[in-house]
């Protein structure tokens, strides 16, 4: 029989064995001894649960379900609904990673009250443990009020998809001494606004180590080097199942795409052959 999961712990042949919850204390610990944080994306139970066993320290609920899953060509279009939807539906496949959901397009940046209220649900219907925000300096003071409420906020700066429109496409950024330098302010304010991670991504390598280092929290890196405290991917690029799609940082772990349109040919031709 399958173990029966309970909240936290999980028995197998009568004894019970502890599951630790990463906490973001825990990341601040790794980031003082040395340790590299493993981070990814999930969208739906299974992937999350698959992952979790995996030992992933934190599974981000990213917005980027919207071009993953949904069909869309940017993040803009996710609404909070589908955010708690599907923060939901990891939430209750994981029992060790940190769970975090992106707060989607101006959910946050209308107000501090509201970005309040919209950060609640996705802790309380969705059950996260945490949320991400984009931007620096411009939503330092609602970062801090959704700390001082007891929400764990991550950042997130360099390639902010929300900003696509904006950004001109999904660029590299921070390639000037001046976007640099605003980039490097932008880290230090959130940190100053309590955040307890920040996502780096798509910027010079060298920028990033800088900012890592100038940091105390730890620092998530996406397309910015391999000099950050972790590394996050968005798992169906990791996994090859996006194709051309997939952004060119995105480095493959697996070619799943292929091997499961050839296992659907096989499938559909033994229907077809009657066996």
């Amino acid at each position: 029989m399958w173990p029966a999961l309970r909240a936290g712990s999980f028995e197998i042949m009568s004894e019970r064995v502890k599951i630790k919850r990463v906490r973001v204390t825990d990341l601040k610990a790794m980031k003082r001894r040395g340790e590299k944080i493993a981070m990814l994306t999930a969208y739906d139970a299974l992937l999350a649960r698959l992952l979790d066993r995996a030992g992933i320290d934190i599974l981000l609920v990213g917005d980027s379900v919207g071009m993953v899953l949904l069909g869309y060509e940017t993040t803009i279009p996710v609404t909070l609904d589908a955010m708690i939807h599907h923060t939901r539906a990891v939430s209750r496949g994981v029992h060790r990673a940190l769970v975090v959901a992106d707060m989607p397009f101006l959910t946050y940046q209308t107000g501090a009250l509201k970005a309040l209220a919209n950060a609640g649900r996705l802790i309380q219907e969705g059950g996260a443990h945490a949320v991400k925000i984009e931007g620096g300096k411009p939503v330092a003071k609602t970062v801090r009020r959704l700390v001082d409420a007891g929400i764990p906020v991550m950042g997130h700066l360099g390639l902010t998809p929300q900003a696509v429109n904006q950004l001109g496409g999904f660029r590299r950024q921070a390639t000037t001494k001046e976007d640099a330098d605003r980039l490097t302010a932008d880290a230090r304010a959130l940190q100053d606004a309590g955040v307890f991670a920040l996502v780096l991504e798509s910027i010079p390598a060298d920028l990033a180590k800088a900012v890592t280092a100038g940091l105390s929290i730890p620092v998530i890196g996406i397309g910015a080097g391999p000099h950050c405290d972790g590394q996050v991917l968005v798992t169906h690029d990791m996994l090859g199942l996006t194709g051309d799609a997939a952004p060119p940082f995105a480095r493959k772990f697996a070619e799943l795409e292929n091997a499961i349109i050839d296992a659907v040919k096989n499938y559909a031709k033994e229907v077809r052959d009657g066996r």
